[in-house]
């Protein structure tokens, strides 16, 4: 075995997140350590041992398919000169203690894993090891380019300045995001964008497959002249805000860059995005009622319900800082209620219903907000057709009409027999008639828009319950708080309480 070979390291966890943080709790390199590869359980671990030979094993105990314990004793019979350290929580003991028979360097308890107590076991387990001397790096990173990547990766560096100065003689930091909708993304489309900023200097930190991103040093009064470049490119363009410290790279990069990435969802025709540019927020925060939306459609209300639900949508539109996928879910929910809501009113809706869920890929798959709203609308569009279409039938015309009054007089004493004769129908006929075009009978709408206008009511504490139950057409006080706690499933004293808390 090489002195001068690098201490190799395998992690062994089948938590992703403990493998990310044991990766980044210390400067590998630096301390004479390098890591050789992960795997989530000892059978996956067995086949990199194999292939690449590490000198330490860092497992955890408890894994599915095959746990640390079994690991350890397959290491030790196949591997003897693999040092094994156990990660373990308080009450894997017993389980940790079979393993020192096997012959294990040591173990860390996992709530007491950081930097300090990893590298003090690395090293112990490292002076283990046959004709092995780590190789400690003190001096600073000495490339730009791995300055930059260990940054990126979140490691505290002791960098060389001097090159640092040497390479980026400017005050200030930025991060350029360049992004495409095309999967196949030239960057030599970049090179010549920077072929025309010749004194900006600038160095790649990540690449995606739709995106990549650059840092670039710069003086303030550089960056209104690299904006108006980068606008008359072609490409979409993403500008943090400026920095003066690298320390702060990784941090600019997720809290700041990230975020703008996001927020283009909004923003399909803007080729430049900065936070400078982007419009302020209305301040004032409008929420949705679901089921105020649902009670206005049951009640026929079409235009009303429509006008609510798109003012609500016209304000999601503009609210850039909400998240996409949030954003399709309310219109998908919209999509889903609206179809189930049709057939409940009998509506002619058989192709709706079949072409919901091409609608709602629709919806998710959209690029940006205005083609997502466009696919909406067109749901939407379709559900009015077929509304419209039912309205045009004079049996349709005439249940409106019933609505219309019932919603007008709800508070007077009415009935069956009296509205029969107020439209000229046989009341028998009327009560079919009602059932068949609309979702509930005569007495249950009436009772639900009663009901419902007497909620209204309760919020404002200076009207007494007796007299709520005449304006809402109840000449029976008790009868009324009968009828209210059977559909709300409280009494009427007991909803007000429930304003007043």
């Amino acid at each position: 075995m090489s002195s001068q070979e690098r201490c190799k390291v395998l992690i062994v966890d089948d938590e992703t997140l403990i493998r990310q943080g044991i990766k980044h709790y210390i400067n590998w390199e630096q301390e004479g350590f390098t890591i050789i590869g992960e795997a989530s359980n000892g059978s996956e671990a067995l086949e990199l041992i194999e292939q690449e030979r590490p000198h330490i094993v860092i497992t955890d105990m408890v894994m599915p398919i095959m746990d640390g314990e079994k690991l350890t004793k397959e290491i030790k019979e196949h591997y003897p000169d693999v040092e094994v350290i156990i990660l373990s929580s308080f009450s894997d003991y017993e389980y940790v203690r079979s393993t020192f028979q096997s012959g294990v360097a040591d173990y860390i308890l996992k709530p007491k894993l950081d930097g300090t107590e990893l590298l003090k076991t690395l090293q112990k387990a490292a002076k283990k090891i046959p004709n092995l001397s780590l190789i400690r790096t003190e001096s600073a990173l000495h490339s730009i380019e791995a300055i930059i990547h260990h940054l990126m990766e979140g490691y505290e560096l002791d960098y060389d300045h001097h090159l640092l100065k040497e390479v980026f003689p400017k005050r200030y930091f930025c991060l350029l995001g360049v992004d495409t909708k095309e999967q196949v993304f030239d960057p030599l489309q970049i090179d010549q964008v920077f072929s025309i900023l010749t004194k900006v200097t600038n160095y790649p930190v990540a690449k995606e497959p739709t995106s990549y991103t650059y840092l670039i040093n710069i003086e303030m009064e550089d960056l209104p002249v690299i904006i108006e470049t980068l606008e008359n490119t072609r490409l979409n363009w993403t500008v943090s805000e400026p920095f003066t410290s690298l320390k702060d790279l990784k941090k600019q990069f997720h809290d700041d860059l990230q975020k703008l990435r996001k927020y283009r969802f909004y923003f399909p025709n803007q080729t430049m995005l900065t936070f400078e540019q982007l419009p302020k927020l209305e301040k004032e925060n409008i929420t949705f009622d679901l089921n105020h939306f649902i009670d206005v459609f049951k009640r026929r209300n079409f235009e009303e319900a429509f006008n609510y639900l798109n003012k609500y949508v016209d304000y999601l539109f503009h609210q850039y800082t909400n998240d996409e996928n949030e954003f399709k879910a309310f219109l998908g929910n919209i999509v889903f209620n609206t179809t189930i809501l049709l057939e409940s009113l009998n509506f002619k809706s058989e192709k709706l219903q079949q072409d919901k869920y091409h609608h709602f890929a629709m919806i998710n798959e959209a690029k940006d907000v205005v083609e997502t709203v466009r696919y909406f609308h067109t749901y939407l569009n379709e559900v009015k057709k077929i509304i419209d279409a039912e309205l045009q039938d004079p049996s349709q015309s005439n249940m409106q009409k019933l609505l219309d009054y019932i919603d007008k007089h709800y508070d007077e004493p009415i009935s069956l027999s009296s509205l029969a004769e107020h439209f000229h129908f046989n009341p028998s006929y009327l009560s079919t008639y009602f059932s068949t075009h609309h979702s509930i009978g005569f007495n249950e709408y009436l009772t639900h828009i009663r009901i419902e206008k007497a909620k209204e009511y309760l919020q404002n504490q200076r009207i007494s319950i007796s007299e709520i139950s005449g304006l809402v057409g109840y000449s029976d006080h008790s009868y009324f708080c009968k009828v209210f706690k059977k559909t709300t499933g409280m009494s009427p004293s007991k909803y007000r309480k429930t304003f007043s808390a």
